[in-house]
Order: structure tokens, then sequence, then C-alpha cells
């Protein structure tokens, strides 16, 4: 009994989160199906290793837009600027997603009958994150040592086929992020492929439109 009191400690269950998340790569089901304890100590518990990875995917994801290739082409931008920028619009892009994103998630669950809250549709979202989070520390560390600072500049010579193919890595981290939220969400309701898939379909939906109306 006394093992079990210490085990079930705040600090234990952190430090049990800290190790179970990344697990998410390797093992989702099980790590997404822990998402279904809502008790107040297992919630605070998670609450840092989930908020971390969806800060370091947010970082990933906003290296990758069109702004970064060209933000080193504003006069007096230096590389500590990019960096700070990176940072900055990164959390801010990741407080978006995780609130607005899980609210969109939470209520297209909703719609097919589920009955999880809203901080587990948060916690399946930050988790399915995972991939671009781990992209920050794999891919991106590459490609900057590779291309330097002309990655940041248009006109130089990070273009080509070495640039095709580490796109073809960033658009695929956002594919396998895309399969773990379907995994995701199915591990914690229960439910089957289709419907799991049509969930996330109808929480994509709106940005989905959103992105394109604005290309087009």
């Amino acid at each position: 009994m006394v093992s079990e009191g210490i085990a079930d400690t705040p600090s234990a269950l952190e430090r049990t989160w800290w190790l179970r998340a990344p697990a998410v790569l390797v093992a989702p089901r099980a790590v997404f199906a822990s998402l279904r304890g809502e008790s107040e100590a297992e919630v605070d518990a998670r609450q840092e290793p989930l908020t971390a990875i969806i800060g370091l995917a947010g970082i990933a994801g906003v290296l990758g837009t069109p702004v970064a290739r060209g933000i080193l082409n504003n006069p007096g931008t230096t590389p500590i600027v990019v960096a700070v920028w990176a940072f900055l619009g990164g959390l801010a892009y990741a407080v978006g997603v995780y609130w607005l994103g899980g609210g969109l998630l939470y209520g297209a669950a909703r719609r097919f009958g589920g009955m999880g809250s809203y901080l587990r549709a948060r916690g399946v979202l930050a988790l399915s994150s995972a991939p671009l989070a781990l992209s920050l520390f794999t891919l991106w560390p590459v490609r900057i040592l590779i291309y330097g600072q002309d990655l940041f500049r248009t006109g130089g010579y990070d273009y080509g086929r070495g640039d095709e193919i580490f796109g073809a890595f960033v658009y695929a981290a956002f594919a396998w992020c895309a399969v773990l939220l379907v995994v995701g969400v199915r591990s914690v309701h229960g439910w089957s492929w289709v419907r799991s898939l049509a969930a996330v379909g109808l929480a994509a939906a709106l940005p989905a439109l959103l992105v394109l109306a604005t290309v087009l």
C-alpha cells in the first residue's frame, strides 16, 4: 500500500508522462488510451509534457512556412531575429492549434457521439503533433547545417532537388501527425477507423476551407 501511494504521487506521475509522451511515436494506442484518466493528479502530471510537445511542434511548423523562407530578405534581420521569431511565432501557433483545434476536435467528436471532454481532445491533438516536434531535432538541424542562412532568404542555393527532398520529409511529418490524430481519436473513444476518420475530417473541414480561401 505504501509503494502504491508513492507511485501515485504527482511527481511520479509527471515523470511517467515525460517518458510516456514521446512513446506515442512507437506505441500510440497505449499512450492515447492513457488520456482517459482525467483525475486532477493525472491532468496536472501530463500538462507540461503535452505543452512541450505542441510548443516544439509549433516552432517546427512556422519554420516550414513561406514567411520563414524569406525572412532574412528584410534589411537588418539577423539569424538571432529569425530564432526569436521562430520561437515566439511557434508558441503563438501552438497555442492557437491547441485551443482552437482542440475545440474543433471536441465538437466533431461530440457530433459523432463521443463522450470525451474538451481537455481530452486537446491532449489527443498535442500528442498527435509529436512527429512535427521530432523534426525540430532531426530534420531541421541537418537542413540548417547544409543550407545555412540561405534557407531563410530567397535567391540562395537552398532550392533544387535537395530542398525538394527535405520538403518531402516535412510533408511526411505532417502526414504522420494526421495518422496519429486518427489513431488517437480511435483509441480514446474506442471507435471504428471509419468513425474516427470521419470525426477528424469534420474537425479539419473548417481550417481546410480557411486555407483554401486564402490561397484562391
